[in-house]
């Protein structure tokens, strides 16, 4: 049952998790060339100090999304699976090794898109206000504890916080670019 996942689990902070998203991203630069317009280490793992699945989240940014065998096959080679979900047509999904537990999400978007933002603001704003790292944490391991396994269950019980967290982090970011420039 693909609803099921044993990784379902908020562990502390490993401190290992930056070189592993360092060593995988290599291997993606390695086999992407340049259809790797950017790859960046996203997600709760990218947060020194935040509690996470064990789980590394990377984005990839392409030029464009299709066509999806410019990323895809090298990405399979790799032991990616793809992932589609028909309501996200502008964003794609592969997990690795393709069966669960994973131990990498690769999160595929154009390079500059709202997508792209998204996740970087959100992890920059949570390096940057360990009292929203804190909350962040706090919710996912009340969720996880409500849903242990459940993976559908566990995305739906922090839909509504996530949503109010990457608005507060692009408002945030958006700022903080205006005021830098």
């Amino acid at each position: 049952m693909d609803e099921v996942d044993p990784a379902i689990r908020i562990v502390e902070p490993d401190p290992s998790w930056p070189a592993a998203a360092r060593a995988e991203m290599d291997l993606l630069a390695a086999a992407l060339g340049p259809v790797a317009v950017r790859l960046d280490h996203v997600g709760s793992t990218a947060v020194p100090g935040l509690a996470a699945k064990p789980i590394v989240d990377l984005q990839l940014s392409v030029a464009s999304l299709a066509p999806l065998g410019a990323y895809g096959d090298p990405l399979a080679r790799l032991g990616y699976r793809f992932v589609p979900d028909p309501e996200m047509p502008d964003y794609h999904f592969f997990g690795k090794p393709p069966e669960r537990p994973r131990t990498h999400h690769l999160h595929v978007c154009e390079a500059g898109s709202e997508h792209e933002l998204r996740h970087l603001a959100v992890r920059d704003f949570l390096r940057a206000h360990r009292d929203e790292a804190a909350r962040y944490a706090k919710v996912k391991r009340a969720v996880a504890a409500r849903h242990p396994q459940d993976r559908l269950g566990y995305i739906t019980g922090k839909d509504r916080y996530v949503a109010g967290l990457e608005r507060r982090a692009v408002r945030w970011a958006s700022r903080t670019s205006t005021a830098a420039g």
